[in-house]
């Protein structure tokens, strides 16, 4: 788009339409999201703190893109420190913001959980940021990390750090492709 176009708000119709199809138009960073769609097996590592071992769990996600190719959902199901878990989540690469978004919601809250983030260098992968407000600890700053190990192995990580404390590891999923 011209600048000056911008600035002035008089920007002509067709190319505000050209510039909103460019930006719906599934890229790069669509095709890493669609390389995790398919059948999974997962193995999971909980940690309820630092100095103790992680509990082990395990479950399957299926992974579909929706919407041509612009975001990839999630529904997993499993067990979780012992009881019955689901979950949903949605994933999308924001080319107007260039920035991977994320929605999760499962059966152990009531709560929609929000993260943003960016890709890794080798494209390989993508870090989130989001935070939410702990019924127990109060507010907490999350960090998740997705990485693409080979076509038939990812690795999502998440650590996590209350008020002004230090970041612990507490999940780390491993989804085999079944």
């Amino acid at each position: 788009m011209k600048k000056e176009e911008k600035q002035e708000g008089k920007m002509d119709d067709q190319v505000m339409m050209e510039e909103y199809k460019r930006l719906a138009t599934p890229g790069t960073p669509h095709k890493l999201l669609a390389r995790m769609a398919g059948r999974w097996n997962t193995k999971t590592r909980s940690w309820m703190g630092p100095d103790k071992p992680p509990t082990e769990s395990t479950g399957s996600c299926e992974l579909e893109m929706l919407f041509d190719g612009r975001y990839l959902q999630q529904e997993c199901s499993g067990d979780m420190m012992g009881s019955p878990f689901t979950g949903v989540g949605v994933t999308g690469y924001d080319n107007h913001t260039k920035k991977f978004v994320s929605t999760w919601m499962d059966s152990m809250s009531t709560g929609i959980y929000f993260f943003e983030g960016t890709g890794s260098a080798d494209g390989k992968g993508f870090t989130q940021e989001g935070h939410h407000n702990d019924a127990v600890q109060g507010p907490m700053q999350w960090r998740a990390v997705t990485r693409l190990v080979d076509d038939n192995t990812f690795v999502f990580e998440m650590y996590g750090a209350h008020k002004k404390g230090k970041e612990e590891k507490m999940m780390e999923m491993t989804y085999t492709r079944k």
